[in-house]
C-alpha cells in the first residue's frame, strides 16, 4: 500500500512539474508589440481550417506550415459545423475535434490564433452561422437581436468549454481569440461586439483578444473593440498600419489576413495570384518586424454542402467545392512553387535552419469506373407536405439539399413561368417531361412552359439549395422558392412539397429501381477495387451537375461549367478491396465513366 501511495505521489509530482513547465509562458499586448514572456514576439502564422481537412492529415498540414517558416497556426471554428441541430453540439465526430487540433499544433511546437466567430465568412456556408436560425422569419444576425444572441451565448459556452484549458494562460498554445470577423464590413452595433467579448470572458477565456477588418477608418471604427489588438485584412503598407494606430495607439496591430491566393466561384477561371505579390508583402512584414497571418496557407476542401457563396456586383456567386485557394500548400497537401518561394523568403530571416518539408501524401490513379443508372429522386420522394404557396427549405425544417415542389395547373396551363426569388438552381418538369433549368447565378428566374394535351397538367420544380451567402449584406439567404411562382402573372397555389436533405445515410440505403420515364434526377452507382489506397481526384468530366458519395462520404458538388472538374477524395475515405461510388446528377441520363487522377487539374 505504501508503495502505491509513494508511486501515486511521484506521478502527481511529475504531472505538476509538467503542468508547471507548460504554464511558464505569458502573452500580453504592449503598445506596439505582442509580448511573449515579456519580450517582443513576431507572430508568423499560417491559416488552415480543421473542418476542411481530414483529421488524419491535420498533423501533416501543421508540419507543412512549420516547415515553411511559420510559428503559429490560425484556425476558424465553424459554428454550424458543430451545432447542426439546435442545442446539440458535436466536438468529436469526423473533423470536429477542435481541442485535438489545437493540441496537435502544440505538440508540433506551434502557437494558435483561434477564430471562433460566431460569424467567420471564410467562403463557408452562411459564414459559419447555423441555418436553423433562418427558421425564424424575421431573425436579424450579427447584432443584439435577442433570438440570435441566445443561440450565440449557447455556442460561446459550448466552445469555450472545449478550448479554455488550451489557452497560453493554462499551459496551452492559444495566444489570442478573435472577436467576430470583419464586422466593420457589415454593421456598427458596438454593443454586440462588447457583449461577445464579455461572453468569452465570462466563460473562461482570459487571453488577449483581437479583431480583423479592412485597413480603412470607417471599418476600423465600426469593427474594433477597446483593449483588443487590431488585425488588418490585409496590412501590407505603412499606411495600413498608420490607420490602425490612429484608431487605437495603445494596442499592437498586425496583418490578420495576408493573401497568398484567392477564392474561385463556379463559372470563373481559377484565381491564381502571382507569387511575387505575396513574397513582396511578406518581406515588408518581416523587414518591419510586423506579425502576420497568411490567409490561407492551406485551404482544403468544402466537402458536402459546406461551400458558401458571395453576392457581389455579379449577383449570386457560389463557391467551388475545392478550397485550394491557390494557397502555398495545395488542396492535397503538396508544396507549390509559392510555398518554396515563401519558405525561402521567411527562412532568410531565421538564424535556425527550417525543418525539412514533410514527405508528400501518396496519390493514386484509378482506371475508368463505369457508373450505371441505379434509381432516381422520383422513386425516392418522401411523403409530401401540402402548402397553399411554396415555402423555403428552412420553413419546412430543412437546412441543405434539394426540394421538389409539385402542383396541378388550373387556369393558365402554358406560358411564362416565373419563380420569384429562386434560391438557387431549378430543373422544371411538365407532366414528367423535362422543360429546362433556371439558374440564380445567371440572374434567371423564368422559363417558357410549352402547351400540353393533358387536361390537368402537373408542374414539378426540383430546387437545389447551393451555398448560402457568406459575406456582406445579403447573409439572410434562405433556400428553395423564397416567395412564389406565377404563370403568366397568375400566382400558382396548392402545392405538394417533398424535402430531400440528401444526408449520407439516405443515399446509402437507396435501393435499385427502374424508372418508367426518362426524367433527369438520376442516381448512378458503381464500384471499384483497390489493392492500395492513396489520395485521388475523381474526374467528373463525363457528368453534368450533381454530387458524389464515396463509401458514404460526400465529396461535394461538381458542375460541368467548371473550372473545377475533379473532386478530391482523401485516402482515409477509401479502402483496400471494393469501394462504392454513388452520383446524383440533375441532368445526366446515360451511363458514364469516372476515373481517379493524381491532381486537381
Amino acid at each position: 500500500m505504501r508503495k502505491i501511495v509513494v508511486m501515486s505521489a511521484l506521478a502527481l509530482c511529475a504531472l505538476t512539474s509538467t503542468v508547471s513547465a507548460q504554464s511558464k509562458h505569458s502573452f500580453t499586448l504592449a503598445k506596439k508589440d505582442f509580448l511573449l514572456d515579456g519580450k517582443p514576439y513576431q507572430i508568423i502564422s499560417g491559416e488552415m481550417h480543421p473542418a476542411r481537412i481530414p483529421k488524419e492529415y491535420w498533423k501533416h498540414r501543421i508540419q507543412m506550415a512549420k516547415a515553411m517558416g511559420c510559428n503559429t497556426i490560425a484556425a476558424y471554428v465553424f459554428w454550424n459545423y458543430h451545432e447542426q441541430e439546435e442545442g446539440k453540439f458535436d466536438f468529436s465526430s469526423e473533423n470536429r475535434d477542435i481541442a485535438a487540433f489545437v493540441k496537435l499544433a502544440q505538440e508540433e511546437g506551434m502557437w494558435v490564433l483561434l477564430r471562433p466567430g460566431p460569424y467567420v465568412c471564410a467562403e463557408w456556408e452562411f459564414g459559419g452561422l447555423p441555418p436553423y436560425l433562418l427558421r425564424i422569419p424575421d431573425i436579424k444576425v450579427r447584432c443584439m437581436d435577442p433570438r440570435y444572441m441566445a443561440a450565440t451565448e449557447r455556442y460561446v459556452k459550448a466552445l469555450a468549454e472545449q478550448v479554455k484549458g488550451l489557452q497560453v494562460t493554462n499551459g496551452g498554445p492559444i495566444l489570442m481569440v478573435q472577436v467576430e470577423n470583419e464586422y466593420g464590413s457589415f454593421g456598427n452595433d458596438k454593443q454586440y461586439l462588447y457583449k461577445l467579448k464579455e461572453l468569452w470572458e465570462q466563460n473562461g477565456i482570459n487571453v488577449p483578444f483581437y479583431t480583423a477588418d479592412g485597413p480603412v477608418s470607417p471599418l476600423l471604427e465600426a469593427g474594433t473593440v477597446p483593449g483588443a489588438a487590431i488585425g488588418l485584412d490585409s496590412g501590407s503598407s505603412e499606411g495600413d498600419f498608420a490607420a490602425a494606430n490612429k484608431q487605437n495607439p495603445d494596442v499592437p496591430s498586425f496583418s490578420s489576413e495576408s493573401y497568398p491566393g484567392w477564392l474561385t466561384h463556379w463559372g470563373e477561371k481559377w484565381a491564381r495570384p502571382d507569387k511575387a505579390g505575396i513574397v513582396k508583402e511578406v518581406k515588408f512584414l518581416m523587414d518591419t518586424k510586423r506579425s502576420f497571418n497568411l490567409y490561407v496557407i492551406h485551404g482544403g476542401t468544402n466537402f458536402g454542402f459546406t461551400a458558401g457563396a458571395n453576392s457581389g456586383g455579379k449577383g449570386y456567386e457560389p463557391d467551388l467545392t475545392s478550397y485550394d485557394y491557390d494557397a502555398p500548400i495545395n488542396e492535397q497537401g503538396g508544396a507549390t512553387e509559392k510555398y518554396m518561394a515563401l519558405r525561402e523568403a521567411i527562412g532568410s530571416y531565421s538564424k535556425k535552419k527550417l525543418p525539412a518539408i514533410p514527405a508528400p501524401i501518396p496519390t493514386i490513379t484509378i482506371p475508368d469506373i463505369t457508373l450505371k443508372p441505379y434509381t432516381s429522386i422520383w422513386e425516392n420522394l418522401p411523403a409530401a407536405v401540402k402548402s397553399v404557396q411554396p415555402k423555403t427549405f428552412e420553413a419546412y425544417g430543412q437546412d441543405y439539399g434539394f426540394m421538389v415542389y409539385k402542383t396541378t395547373l388550373v387556369g393558365h396551363k402554358s406560358g411564362k413561368l416565373d419563380i420569384v426569388e429562386l434560391h438557387d438552381y431549378a430543373t422544371v418538369f411538365l407532366n414528367g417531361q423535362y422543360v429546362g433549368k433556371i439558374d440564380r447565378r445567371l440572374g434567371e428566374h423564368s422559363i417558357e412552359l410549352p402547351k400540353s394535351d393533358v387536361k390537368d397538367p402537373v408542374l414539378e420544380i426540383l430546387v437545389e439549395g447551393m451555398g448560402r451567402i457568406n459575406f456582406a449584406q445579403a447573409l439572410i439567404d434562405r433556400k428553395g422558392i423564397t416567395d412564389r411562382v406565377t404563370l403568366n402573372g397568375m400566382t400558382l397555389m396548392n402545392w405538394e412539397v417533398s424535402g430531400l436533405p440528401m444526408k449520407s445515410e439516405f443515399v446509402q440505403q437507396l435501393q435499385s429501381a427502374k424508372s418508367t420515364a426518362v426524367k433527369p434526377g438520376e442516381f448512378f452507382k458503381g464500384s471499384f477495387t483497390l489493392t492500395n489506397t492513396g489520395d485521388t481526384y475523381l474526374d467528373m468530366t463525363n457528368f453534368k451537375k450533381g454530387m458524389v458519395w464515396v463509401n458514404g462520404h460526400n465529396l461535394g458538388r461538381y458542375w460541368e461549367i467548371g473550372p473545377q472538374k475533379r473532386l478530391y477524395c482523401p485516402a482515409p475515405w477509401l479502402k483496400k478491396g471494393e469501394n462504392e461510388i454513388i452520383v446524383l446528377d440533375q441532368h445526366q441520363l446515360e451511363a458514364a465513366t469516372v476515373k481517379g487522377e493524381k491532381t486537381l487539374e
